[in-house]
């Protein structure tokens, strides 16, 4: 009779205070009260974007898990981050609970809460594109010159708030395609070059999606920098034996949909324009069930 892996789920706790002088007892009480077993404490400010504590807490979090909040001003320091967060809890097929807000993603009330949220970030920043244009229009019309003057005079506050103001956009663009791209480099890197998980990525997108290798360094950098991807995927990838990068490649691509057939790992190395140990164009279920033989041996193979 095979035996069912059980799934150990919990709820993880997550309490922020802006400063010393504040306690995070209420909130932790609050969440222990609520069914956390496994409370995390942090002081840091709301627009910090620094925060090693709930790094950490993304990080380890597994699938099945549902990290928990008192309020959702605790978590993220604006509605897109709050955003952001959710959809890494979602890849990692992990769950999102605020105690005191009508958000809970393991409900359809809950999602559907979400989704209010997400249609109104958007809104909000529709409108204020919408305004920006209108004034500098005006201004224009006026004889003045648009802008900030901070940004002008280049004062060191202006300069930080516009910075900050552009890493946020760029990760809201980046959470877009958060889909392609982060599960293959949480599970593929460091084992795999980059040049290699690369082609692993663009395998299955259509050319006007496809990543290059700068591109793709610099939003796992991004990642690495907010705690949602680990550090170590960036490290240096180690030196491996020519005849073991195919079986390393074809363990990557079933190890991202284990119920591929090998047919289809067949059509993926072709569009990937990886060429068969023999040197071939064209591949062959039984080299692929060959490679992924190869790869369970080595320990590539979850």
């Amino acid at each position: 009779m095979k035996l069912q892996k059980t799934v150990l789920m919990s709820l993880i706790g997550y309490a922020r205070v802006s400063t010393e002088d504040q306690t995070p007892l209420p909130q932790s009480q609050a969440l222990k009260s609520a069914g956390c077993a496994e409370i995390h404490e942090e002081q840091a400010s709301g627009g910090n974007r620094a925060r090693p504590v709930l790094a950490r807490v993304l990080e380890r979090v597994a699938k099945g898990d549902t990290l928990v909040v008192v309020r959702i001003d605790r978590l993220a320091r604006s509605l897109s981050h709050l955003l952001e967060v959710i959809e890494r809890l979602e890849a990692k097929g992990a769950f999102f609970r605020s105690i005191e807000d009508p958000i809970d993603t393991s409900s359809p009330q809950g999602k559907f809460t979400l989704q209010v949220l997400g249609a109104a970030a958007e809104f909000e920043r529709a409108l204020i594109r919408e305004r920006t244009k209108a004034g500098l229009a005006s201004a224009r019309t006026k004889g003045r010159v648009g802008g900030n003057p901070g940004l002008r005079a280049k004062d060191p506050a202006a300069l930080r708030k516009v910075r900050l103001a552009r890493q946020d956009g760029y990760m809201e663009r980046l959470n877009e395609t958060a889909q392609d791209w982060v599960p293959h480099v949480r599970r593929l890197r460091p084992d795999l070059a980059w040049e290699d998980v690369l082609h692993i990525i663009n395998g299955p997108l259509p050319e006007a999606r496809s990543w290059t290798q700068s591109r793709l360094q610099r939003a796992v950098k991004a990642y690495v920098r907010d705690g949602f991807l680990p550090v170590e995927v960036l490290a240096r990838a180690g030196r491996r034996e020519t005849d073991d990068r195919l079986p390393a490649i074809v363990a990557g691509i079933k190890g991202a949909k284990p119920d591929m057939t090998l047919q289809a790992i067949c059509d993926r190395l072709e569009s990937m324009r990886e060429r068969t140990p023999r040197g071939r164009s064209k591949w062959q279920p039984s080299s692929v069930k060959m490679l992924l033989e190869r790869a369970e041996k080595l320990g590539l193979l979850d």
